[in-house]
């Protein structure tokens, strides 16, 4: 078994030598696609993030109470994720920043920006909103937390709403991963290579050795006849050429005769 493994791995290693210019022309060409796509085609993203904090007042009689009552609020912090992405709250939202660069397009579209997600045990959550202007994704954040306190005040009676960061600009896009996508490329590009390479083996019935006629075919071989070199006849027919030579001769009575003599080679 070892052995055919072996066999079967050296097959695999010399099909793709024979084609290692496939697989190196299928690998800049998607590399280069790679290139292109994410410096030229690729919008950057930028994301802004505003940090939240909701937790209801206890009175001094229920102090006792009050491990019990962050747990109710940390439960809480999936029914506030709802009300943020609540047409109550980005309906406000929307208009806000409908008229700045890089403006979703739509309701729906602001709701797909936001992603709220919290610390496990922890009563402040988080409100990331993403955009392609590093500015607009600073506001959408920042506005929708200010709207989801002034909302879940009168929806739930709380009054203890705390935003405890507020969202700023970053300069540096999240997205496109320019690394991560040109290394994605690359390796696309080698296995696509790999993968044409042995397409090609495989679908190639030409027949190039006698093994395969004698070993596979079971059929008789009769001789080998050697290919015939052009550039070696036109050698040799050239030199011959050359090889004609002059020779005097005299015929005993003082003429004397030019004879071409040709020496065979």
């Amino acid at each position: 078994m070892e052995s055919e493994q072996t066999i079967s791995l050296m097959q695999i290693v010399g099909i793709l030598r024979k084609h290692i210019k496939i697989i190196g022309i299928t690998t800049v060409v998607v590399f280069i696609a790679a290139l292109f796509v994410t410096f030229f085609v690729m919008t950057p993203k930028y994301e802004a993030t505003t940090e939240i904090l909701v937790n209801r007042k206890l009175s001094p009689e229920n102090q006792g109470a009050q491990l019990q009552q962050v747990q109710a609020d940390v439960q809480m912090i999936s029914t506030y994720k709802d009300i943020i992405t609540s047409p109550t709250v980005l309906t406000t939202v929307n208009k806000t920043v409908s008229d700045y660069p890089g403006y979703p397009g739509s309701m729906d579209a602001v709701k797909n920006a936001l992603s709220i997600s919290n610390e496990t045990n922890s009563q402040v959550f988080s409100v990331t909103a993403t955009s392609t202007d590093a500015r607009t994704a600073a506001v959408i954040a920042n506005e929708t937390a200010k709207v989801f306190k002034k909302r879940v005040v009168k929806m739930m009676s709380i009054n203890n709403v705390s935003i405890v960061s507020r969202a700023v600009p970053s300069e540096h896009a999240v997205s496109p991963r320019k690394t991560l996508n040109l290394l994605v490329g690359l390796v696309v590009g080698v296995l696509l290579g790999i993968i044409l390479a042995l397409v090609r083996e495989i679908t190639d019935r030409t027949v190039t050795t006698e093994a395969f006629l004698t070993d596979d075919l079971g059929l008789k071989s009769l001789g080998v006849i050697s290919e015939i070199d052009q550039a070696d006849v036109k050698k040799r027919i050239s030199h011959v050429h050359h090889s004609e030579s002059s020779v005097l001769i005299t015929d005993g009575q003082g003429d004397v005769e030019t004879r071409q003599h040709r020496r065979r080679v």
